[in-house]
């Protein structure tokens, strides 16, 4: 198996919707997001902005991430939020 980027995410919606996922393409997969192409629970709770992500080296290594993240209580993935991004700014905004 190759090296390469692997990212798991959390994206939310206007609401504070929650969902995480695991990618090659972060750029890719947000851009997705936001445009709603996928169907799906992201599309169907708008959660399209990027509110935390983490890169990882191994694909196996994102998708245990992934599954430990999606186990948590939702007031835990708050304060991992927090610790990236206290705001909950968008941190995929097009300049």
């Amino acid at each position: 198996m190759t090296n390469g980027n692997y990212y798991v995410y959390i994206v939310a919606s206007k609401s504070g919707t929650l969902y995480i996922g695991v990618t090659n393409n972060l750029d890719r997969i947000i851009d997705e997001h936001k445009q709603g192409i996928n169907p799906g629970f992201t599309r169907k709770y708008g959660c399209n902005k990027l509110v935390y992500y983490e890169r990882f080296s191994q694909i196996k290594e994102a998708i245990n991430y992934e599954k430990v993240l999606k186990g948590w209580k939702r007031y835990k993935k708050e304060v991992l939020i927090r610790s990236m991004n206290p705001s909950w700014i968008d941190l995929n905004v097009e300049e």
